[in-house]
C-alpha cells in the first residue's frame, strides 16, 4: 500500500498557515508542517482550532530553521524517520519569503541583501537538497491521478518582462532568481523521469506581516485574507498538468512570464 503525503515548509504563520489548514480541509493525505517555534504544541493548535472536525493525527510537525542547513538537513531526517513504508511526496509547498522593499539605491543594505537572499533563493535550493528525494519515482506514477507538484511561493515582481515600476531590488531580484530555480529543478525532474513536476505561484497581495505596509494603499479587492490566497492556490496547484510544468502561476491559474 502506498502513502502519499504533503508538506508545506515554513507552515505557522500567515500563508503559509493557511495553506497547511487548507490541505488539511481539502485533501485525504497526512500534513508534514515546518516550524522553528519552542512550542510545537502552540504551533499545532494554531493550526487545528479553527479546523473543527479535521483528524488531528494527520498533522505531523518538523522543526526547521530556514536559516540554517543543519535544521533543514535535520527536519529532512525526521521525516524520512516517521514516514511510513512506501510514502512519496504528493505535493509541497515552499512558502519562505521576506520583503525588505528599497525604493532606490541608497536603501540598499548588505545585511538585508544577504537576508533577502538567503530566505528567498537559498533556503529554497537547500529544501531541493534535502526534501526533494521524497518526490515520488516511475515506480509510482500508477498511483499518481496526474503529476506530484513540488511548488514554491514566488511573486509576480519576479517577472522581468512585467517590471514597469522599479524599486524592491532585493526582492524582485530574489523572487527572479526564485523562478530560476523552479525551472531550473523541472527540468532535472524532467530529465530523471520522476512523475512530478517543479513550478511557481503567486498568491496576490495577501493581507499578512510580509504586506503590511502595503495594505493602506492596495485596492480592497486586490487585498486578499490568507484565507482565501490558500484556496485559491491550492485549487490552481491540484489542477496542474504535466505540460504546465516548469513556470509561474498566479491564484487565477493565469500564468506570469518571466
Amino acid at each position: 500500500m502506498v502513502n502519499p503525503f504533503v508538506l508545506v515548509s515554513p507552515a505557522s504563520r500567515g500563508l503559509s498557515l493557511a495553506l497547511t489548514q487548507q490541505l488539511l480541509k481539502s485533501t485525504k493525505y497526512p500534513v508534514y508542517a515546518t516550524h522553528r517555534s519552542k512550542s510545537a504544541d502552540e504551533v499545532k493548535e494554531r493550526i487545528l482550532k479553527p479546523l473543527g472536525d479535521v483528524d488531528e493525527k494527520r498533522l505531523h510537525l518538523l522543526t526547521l530553521d530556514l536559516n540554517h542547513e543543519d535544521s533543514i538537513q535535520d527536519a529532512a531526517k525526521e521525516l524520512s524517520q516517521k514516514l511510513p513504508k512506501d510514502s512519496f511526496l504528493h505535493t509541497a509547498f515552499l512558502t519562505g519569503g521576506v520583503l525588505h522593499p528599497e525604493k532606490q539605491p541608497s536603501d540598499l543594505s548588505l545585511e538585508n541583501i544577504t537576508s533577502t537572499f538567503h530566505i528567498n533563493v537559498i533556503s529554497h535550493l537547500l529544501q531541493i537538497k534535502h526534501f526533494s528525494q521524497f518526490l515520488p519515482t516511475q515506480q509510482h506514477k500508477d498511483d499518481l491521478e496526474g503529476p506530484a507538484k513540488w511548488v514554491h511561493v514566488t511573486a509576480r515582481v519576479g517577472s522581468i518582462s512585467d517590471n514597469e515600476r522599479g524599486g524592491w531590488y532585493s526582492y524582485r531580484s530574489s523572487k527572479a532568481a526564485l523562478n530560476q530555480v523552479i525551472k531550473t529543478f523541472d527540468l532535472q525532474l524532467k530529465m530523471k523521469k520522476s512523475p512530478a513536476i517543479s513550478v511557481g505561484v503567486h498568491p496576490g497581495t495577501v493581507k499578512t506581516d510580509l504586506s503590511k505596509g502595503y495594505w493602506t494603499s492596495t485596492p480592497k479587492d486586490k487585498l486578499f485574507e490568507p484565507e482565501y490566497a490558500a484556496e485559491c492556490l491550492v485549487n490552481v496547484v491540484m489542477g496542474l498538468k504535466e505540460e504546465q510544468r516548469g513556470r509561474v502561476w498566479d491564484w487565477q491559474g493565469k500564468e506570469i512570464h518571466p
